[in-house]
């Protein structure tokens, strides 16, 4: 049996199994919730599209629409637009937020699907080898 066939990856000569793929997600998503900045941009696009002037050149909103522009996060954060870009990076890295292109414009929104389930992996991940999931013969003493 071949290591692809167990599951096993060579990244960097380094074996990692399978399982491991879903310890670095679970390391993303902790990267992208340590700041408390990407958790407000993260309650930000949950509750839907705000409305975005772009200082008088507007782009409207149509029906069904939904993102933030970085000019709003800018805004309401008070910071620049590198920095802004830095922590949606995070956000996107770890899978909890989509980019959505409309002309020169990109917006950013929740991927609730993807959120939940990594958030779900991250409970079962956690809650699923406690102390009672252990065997008498398993403990380290």
């Amino acid at each position: 049996m071949s290591t692809e066939e167990l599951g096993v990856l060579e990244e960097n000569g380094v074996r990692r199994s399978a399982s491991e793929e879903g310890v670095d997600r679970l390391v993303a998503l902790g990267r992208a919730l340590s700041d408390p900045i990407r958790v407000r941009m993260l309650s930000m696009m949950a509750d839907g599209r705000s409305c975005c002037d772009f200082s008088g050149t507007g782009v409207p909103a149509e029906e069904g629409e939904e993102g933030i522009c970085v000019c709003e996060f800018e805004e309401h954060f008070g910071m620049g637009q590198s920095k802004v870009s830095y922590h949606v990076k995070k956000l996107k890295d770890a899978g909890l937020v989509r980019e959505e292109r409309r002309g020169k414009w990109a917006f950013y929104s929740l991927e609730r699907d993807a959120a939940g389930a990594l958030l779900g992996e991250a409970a079962d991940r956690l809650l699923s080898s406690g102390p009672e999931k252990r065997g008498a013969g398993d403990g380290c003493c």
